[in-house]
């Protein structure tokens, strides 16, 4: 089986959600958005474009970021974008196809590559072979692309593509097939499925994966791809992708485990939130369930946990799949899915540095959330999307550091980018671990207690730290309070 590229587990990703990065005087002047500082609302427009995200790569890069994964970009009626109305076209909202390839060729000049978010699964009302369909019922030759009601095709019942309050109602209790004469995903009459055992459907999304790979793109994130429940049109979207980039990453959104997925032949990772979830239940002392459950993906989070059951669902999670596809994983804390790791954790800063430090010193690719390098935080959706803040004095200054310093650590030593993991110490509110690589063994202790903890580590007697502030004597570490430390 085709191995995942090797370059991303070197990577460190920045989640970008286009509309709230960055605005380009570029773009000045030619549209009416919101102001930037507002509260962001579901239909909210606040003007970020791709012009604009470009002009961040030096931020970027003195970040330590060398890998953009960014929320969709194509046309489309929405803040999110993830309602298409064009796949070959790149919002003009966001500069259109100008702007992405001055972003693409700037960012490749730069050393940064570039992933985009894929929505193949499912359509907007305002795409065309769908509209075409509600005009022309039965007499379309797109009536196959998507799922249609008989009824509504031959023109006895209108469609209900914006639905009534009675069609409403309906939706709540069946199939968006009969209700409004179309199957939308999750019943969204805004989202109309693909039909994807129509060979002309198949063929138009590989052509589109295909197409934005040749322009340059380094992979594609899978937006919601188990809604596929098919395995032969994953494996030849991975074939036509491969075929035109063999170096291309192809990540999908699958928050449990997902080996189905991750045998080689369809996508070499996923997001994996099932790191995510115990590193909210151990590093986040006092949590907020509240905001956590919002997100229904954590509505089993009910509790802190200790060392010992944080570090056994580590060892459960690097078991689950082969070595490549550990670390080629999109480990992140959080997304425009979830609420900010920070108001999970009560604004508790030390609980982000600490969950960080993890992210930063485990094998798979490490993906920051914009704005969390700077403490922005924000409830579920659309708190969670809010515009950063460019203006520095709203920033917390210190996690900025501390974002860079473990970016900095992670490129210097290859060891935590390319070491076998090993479990070490699980106890008294101390977790510690190792990566070992080419004779070189790294040692990463993490202490979550509100004092400081002396462990016994089998370090060595010539041991150094290398980040943090340990105390070492002889195999006796000493860990300050709420924080990590890095021993060679």
């Amino acid at each position: 089986m085709t191995t995942a590229p090797a370059w991303v587990q070197d990577a460190v990703f920045y989640q970008i959600f286009p509309d709230r990065f960055a605005r380009s005087e570029k773009m000045n002047g030619k549209f009416q958005f919101e102001d930037w500082d507002s509260a962001p609302t579901p239909h909210s427009f606040k003007g970020g474009d791709l012009y604009g995200v470009a002009e961040k790569l030096d931020y970027l890069k003195d970040l330590g970021v060398n890998a953009l994964y960014l929320n969709p970009i194509f046309a489309s009626a929405s803040n999110h974008r993830y309602h298409t109305f064009d796949y070959y076209a790149v919002d003009e909202l966001l500069g259109g196809n100008k702007a992405f390839e001055y972003l693409l060729e700037k960012a490749h000049s730069m050393g940064i590559r570039l992933v985009l978010d894929g929505v193949f699964n499912h359509a907007s009302r305002g795409f065309w072979q769908f509209h075409h369909v509600l005009e022309n019922g039965a007499s379309s030759p797109y009536k196959d692309w998507f799922y249609f009601d008989q009824e509504r095709l031959n023109g006895h019942k209108h469609w209900g593509a914006y639905p009534t309050p009675h069609e409403q109602k309906l939706l709540q209790n069946e199939d968006s097939l009969t209700a409004i004469g179309y199957r939308g995903w999750w019943n969204l009459p805004a989202l109309p499925k693909f039909n994807v055992n129509t060979p002309a459907v198949r063929e138009f999304l590989f052509g589109v994966a295909e197409h934005w790979v040749r322009l340059g793109i380094d992979g594609w994130r899978l937006d919601v791809p188990t809604e596929i429940d098919d395995d032969s049109f994953w494996q030849e979207f991975r074939s036509r992708v491969r075929a035109v980039n063999p170096d291309a990453y192809i990540v999908g959104e699958i928050w449990h485990e997902a080996q189905r997925w991750l045998q080689g032949d369809q996508y070499d990772a996923v997001m994996n939130y099932e790191v995510t979830k115990p590193c909210l239940a151990f590093f986040g002392k006092k949590l907020d369930l509240g905001i956590l459950h919002q997100q229904g993906n954590y509505n089993g989070i009910h509790h802190s946990i200790d060392a010992h059951e944080f570090a056994n669902r580590i060892d459960h999670n690097l078991g689950l799949y082969k070595r490549d596809i550990i670390f080629s994983q999109l480990n992140l804390l959080d997304s425009h899915d979830t609420p900010r790791y920070l108001s999970c954790v009560h604004g508790d800063k030390s609980a982000l540095k600490m969950a960080m430090f993890f992210l930063f010193t485990y094998p798979g690719a490490p993906c920051i959330y914009y704005g969390n390098e700077v403490g922005v935080d924000g409830a579920h959706d659309p708190d969670c999307r809010k515009s950063f803040p460019w203006d520095e004095s709203k920033w917390d200054k210190d996690l900025h550091a501390y974002v860079k310093s473990l970016t900095a650590l992670r490129h210097k030593y290859e060891t935590l980018r390319h070491g076998d993991y090993k479990r070490m110490y699980s106890a008294n509110e101390v977790m510690a671990y190792g990566r070992i690589h080419n004779g070189e063994e790294i040692v990463m202790a993490i202490n979550v207690a509100d004092e400081e903890r002396t462990v016994p580590l089998p370090i060595g007697k010539k041991a150094k730290a290398l980040f943090g502030n340990p105390v070492i004597n002889g195999e006796q570490v000493t860990i300050p309070a709420r924080s990590g430390v890095v021993i060679k």
